[in-house]
């Protein structure tokens, strides 16, 4: 198994539409000049942004965290151009690009060094083969402080790993629960 490097990366979106929308080079500014938290392909990975629309961490109703029933309610929907995670709390949001991952291919999610250095941590499971959506990203806050996420700029890098053969049974074959989503998808059972 080998880590895909930026070429292979460009020839899998553009011939494949593994990454849509995908942006072939590094973008560290927007349009009007500003500095943004960089995204895009990197020499082994793609850097993703997340979108406008979040899910903030709440305990206003006193609600038991229980994957198996979890009570909608524990969030308030915010879309922003910045989302502001309360202290030792979470936030969820989606990635803006929809992903197809190649039935050889493992893809696992890491934090950026931006955030992680301001204590926010970024959780994502791996995103197997032949699975494909739109990503939902974890964002926890970790320290005492209120903590702040940009929509629409950078903030986990994707690497993409090959195996040298291939799976018997992928994502797709297993119809996984998480198949094809789009928007923030809350713990389905």
């Amino acid at each position: 198994m080998s880590i895909k490097s930026d070429r292979w990366i460009k020839r899998m979106a553009q011939e494949h539409q593994m990454i849509e929308p995908f942006e072939a080079g590094q973008v560290r500014a927007n349009a009007e000049g500003g500095r943004v938290i960089s995204y895009g392909t990197s020499s082994y990975g793609y850097d993703v942004r997340c979108s406008r629309e979040f899910k903030i961490f709440t305990n206003v109703h006193s609600a038991t965290v229980d994957p198996k029933n979890f009570d909608e309610t524990s969030f308030v929907d915010v879309t922003a151009d910045v989302c502001i995670i309360p202290p030792n709390s979470f936030a969820l949001a989606q990635t803006v690009e929809y992903f197809r991952i190649p039935r050889s291919v493992l893809t696992i999610c890491l934090g950026k060094s931006t955030y992680a250095r301001c204590g926010i941590i970024v959780n994502v499971t791996p995103l197997e083969p032949e699975w494909e959506g739109q990503v939902t990203l974890e964002f926890s806050n970790t320290t005492n402080l209120p903590a702040k996420i940009y929509a629409n700029e950078g903030v986990a890098q994707m690497l993409f790993f090959e195996s040298d053969e291939i799976c018997e049974t992928s994502y797709r074959d297993r119809k996984g629960k998480y198949m094809g989503q789009r928007g923030v998808t809350l713990p389905r059972t």
